[in-house]
């Protein structure tokens, strides 16, 4: 294992040559790799977020070919949108990607931002996306941390650790980072990662920042995907009606009703709920 004391540029250069050495032969493919449309790869990184790669996979195309561009992104209802984002879960996300696209017509002319500083003030766009986006579709060597990354740099670097900071990883991730192609380097970093994440026991859980996910089966995050979904297939339903199709705790539906209109999902007009 690399130490983190005396990271020397022989060390890196080791390092390196162990990430570079597993992608030449075991690089994934994905279709948003196959490109460097800045669109294609937002959408992407989009639906990257807390959803798994295979499931992403199954979406992507259908998104792609149902909404092309910004342009018709930013012109499609709603409904529309939601209703092909169906599946993948964690659904401000589909209502983030349609306000940027919005935000790109009206306000860039049409072209995506570049810059890490101005892709953070678009919508759902935090700083790890937006220098994930530009290291993508820009080939920017900027900075960041993502789950299979992470794992990557607590393997080599804090072995011997618990609670580890993403603070001290991020020093460690712009020393390595090669610069001459920041993009595949990121490739390959996280399909190391991946591999890491089958092959050994999970270094991500010697994070101060990692969490397991709670349990999707019987949460209110389930709830409201169904409710959300209820309302998709029958525009115009009423509360007692959703009550009584979903067969769940009365209150628990006027909850997640409440805060699906207070996001912007959905609106209620005369005790009838429809898609905002």
């Amino acid at each position: 294992m690399i130490k983190v004391k005396g990271l020397t540029p022989s060390r890196i250069k080791i390092f390196r040559k162990t990430i570079w050495d597993y992608y030449r032969t075991h690089a994934r493919s994905f279709p948003w790799r196959k490109t460097r449309n800045p669109y294609r790869i937002l959408v992407s990184e989009m639906m990257l977020q807390q959803t798994q790669v295979e499931r992403v996979r199954e979406k992507y195309q259908t998104f792609i070919a149902t909404f092309p561009d910004f342009s018709s992104l930013s012109q499609a209802p709603l409904q529309h949108v939601l209703s092909i984002w169906q599946g993948l879960g964690y659904n401000r996300r589909a209502i983030a990607l349609k306000q940027i696209a919005q935000e790109v017509m009206t306000k860039y002319n049409g072209m995506f931002p570049s810059s890490v500083d101005l892709l953070m003030q678009l919508p759902g766009i935090g700083k790890a996306t937006a220098s994930a986006i530009a290291s993508f579709a820009f080939n920017q060597p900027t900075v960041f941390l993502e789950t299979n990354i992470r794992r990557v740099f607590i393997h080599f670097f804090f072995h011997d650790r618990a609670n580890v900071h993403d603070a001290d990883l991020l020093p460690l991730v712009e020393k390595a980072l090669d610069h001459s192609d920041a993009r595949r380097w990121y490739y390959a970093l996280m399909d190391f990662g991946a591999m890491l994440r089958k092959e050994v026991a999970n270094p991500n859980r010697r994070s101060l920042h990692y969490q397991r996910q709670a349990p999707f089966e019987g949460s209110h995050r389930q709830l409201r995907g169904l409710v959300l979904r209820t309302i998709l297939q029958s525009p115009e339903v009423t509360e007692s009606a959703l009550i009584k199709k979903l067969k769940k705790e009365p209150t628990k539906i006027q909850d997640a009703l409440e805060q699906l209109r207070k996001e912007g999902f959905i609106r209620k007009k005369r005790n009838r709920y429809s898609i905002a």
